[in-house]
């Protein structure tokens, strides 16, 4: 996966100062003016290689990785700090010296340094374990687990803007998330990892007809949000894995690494994500709660449209798409009719609702 344009520029500017600060190392020894130039720009080159090579194996490494890792760093050197104070290392010290006593070729001179340097090795063993223990748990651990040991602590960007969203390809492509978000019944950053946005541009390259048709129109939303004021969405490059995974696979992980919410309409991703203890957004269960509920013996007024199944039959539709079947309302096909609800049918593909010709009594 290419780098960022803005890392690559910081990439090349750390090679410059280093291969700079190398040359002017080199020209304040005693040598060759061309043999101190060469070794210098070799010795910058090797230490910018060396630190640029660390860097790029902390590609998935965020900076929010970065202050978790240190929250469990910090608290694991107080714990080994904690032990020494309870003279762990003098008792050993002790014992060693007990058995260096013994031995009457070594000097008093010597056994301080011996015991010395056992005293830093213990030390230094004591707060490297705990402190590495403790930033491999803390990276381990989600938001849920760091409340329950500092309660009420929470991040001030999730309570005042809104879990982030991570959307799939499919929402990109209904293009309704910027409506919803718009709307104010959703708050929170939109996130698009990178490998969706591949997905889109390559349906939208060498995709069918329709499926060409939706991906372009996934991308126009997707530049449509990034250009509105009141919305943020930001890409994610996510780590690549070592061998290839399902887009599904990847999309769960990658909702689960930033602690967001999924946002998707496939309905098997939706279930299997649930499965694994994620928040799902399906916008097809959206569209559902938010269809208005006919009744029976409900009075409408809708436009009949076209003939139905039998010949008395007309049909209409509701604003929300819900189709109304009229029983002996075949003449007033091409006008509308006012509409009374006598059963409703619930089907696959939604629900069906029969009526009959309101009569003034």
């Amino acid at each position: 996966m290419a780098a960022h344009p803005s890392v690559n520029v910081a990439r090349l500017t750390y090679l410059l100062v280093c291969e700079a600060a190398g040359v002017a190392i080199a020209l304040s020894t005693k040598g060759t003016l061309d043999i101190s130039i060469v070794f210098g720009l070799l010795g910058g080159l090797g230490v910018a290689g060396f630190f640029i090579w660390v860097e790029s194996l902390m590609k998935g490494f965020t900076l929010r990785g970065f202050s978790t890792a240190s929250f469990g760093l910090g608290v694991g050197l107080f714990c080994a700090w904690l032990l020494t104070r309870v003279e762990i290392s003098n008792l050993l010290e002790l014992a060693f010296r007990d058995q260096l006593q013994d031995d009457k070729g070594v000097s008093a001179v010597q056994l301080d340094v011996m015991v010395n340097a056992l005293r830093l090795a213990i030390d230094v063993t004591l707060f490297a374990s705990l402190g590495f223990l403790g930033a491999v748990l803390a990276l381990r651990s989600n938001r849920d687990e760091f409340a329950f040991i500092i309660p009420y602590v929470r991040f001030r960007q999730d309570a005042s803007s809104g879990q982030p969203v991570v959307l799939d390809a499919e929402a990109v492509m209904d293009g309704r998330a910027l409506g919803i978000l718009r709307s104010g019944f959703l708050h929170g950053r939109l996130i698009v990892p990178r490998f969706v946005l591949d997905e889109l541009q390559t349906m939208a390259d060498a995709g069918s007809g329709a499926d060409r048709q939706r991906a372009q129109r996934g991308l126009n939303s997707l530049e449509q949000m990034q250009n509105a004021a009141d919305i943020q969405i930001s890409i994610h490059d996510s780590l690549m894995p070592a061998e290839p995974e399902p887009v599904n696979t990847r999309l769960i992980e990658t909702t689960r690494l930033l602690g967001a919410r999924l946002m998707t309409l496939d309905e098997n991703l939706a279930k299997v994500a649930k499965i694994q203890g994620l928040d799902v957004l399906n916008i097809h269960d959206l569209d559902d709660a938010l269809k208005p509920t006919v009744a029976v013996g409900e009075r409408t007024r809708i436009a009949l449209v076209r003939s139905g199944k039998e010949e008395h039959q007309a049909v209409g539709y509701l604003p929300d798409g819900t189709m109304i079947v009229v029983n002996h309302a075949a003449a007033k096909i091409g006008s509308t009719a006012d509409v009374v609800v006598v059963s409703t049918l619930q089907t696959a593909s939604g629900t069906m609702v029969f009526a009959e010709l309101y009569k003034a009594g």
